[in-house]
């Protein structure tokens, strides 16, 4: 008979205890309005600030390393190659600017932060170096925008994390 009350105290206690942890790991998501404001912003950012920055950095290094190279795009002589350090500026750009601010920040990013919203990995924990890169590695694929559309984007699922309301 004692054995059998013991029983049912242990399993009360771990019903309570599932049951904080569901609370605790129980996030609202973050609206498809938040993060299409996170995206304008961060996008904004990155195209007038950080890639006009690095662009000029990418320009200065080149010049001295590549002076030929440089000479004829400066000449209008070499289109594809402004085309080619144009794309890999902003690309390397977009992942130096998502990855660090979303490990640096604990999941946040300027746009994040001016919307109220945090990316998380899927079991609540912050978001690690690996999760971070590859959330910004996913965005780089085409189309990537186009699952925007829905609660959880491409680099959302790819990389098992989420946005959530931080307030």
């Amino acid at each position: 008979m004692e054995e059998n009350n013991n029983l049912d105290a242990n399993k009360e206690q771990e019903d309570l205890l599932a049951g904080e942890s569901y609370i605790e790991n129980h996030f609202e998501y973050a609206t498809q309005g938040q993060r299409f404001l996170n995206w304008l912003i961060d996008n904004l950012l990155i195209r007038f600030g950080l890639n006009y920055v690095s662009g000029m950095g990418a320009g200065a290094l080149l010049a001295i390393v590549f002076p030929n190279f440089m000479m004829g795009i400066v000449y209008g002589e070499n289109k594809g190659g402004l085309i080619l350090v144009s794309f890999a500026v902003i690309i390397l750009d977009y992942i130096f600017y998502y990855t660090l601010c979303e490990k640096l920040f604990k999941g946040y990013t300027l746009g994040k932060i001016i919307t109220g919203t945090r990316a998380i990995r899927q079991d609540g924990g912050e978001l690690t170096f690996r999760n971070a890169l590859l959330r910004s590695l996913s965005r780089c694929v085409p189309f990537e925008i186009f699952s925007g559309f829905s609660t959880l984007t491409w680099h959302d699922s790819w990389t098992d994390t989420m946005v959530i309301k931080a307030r």
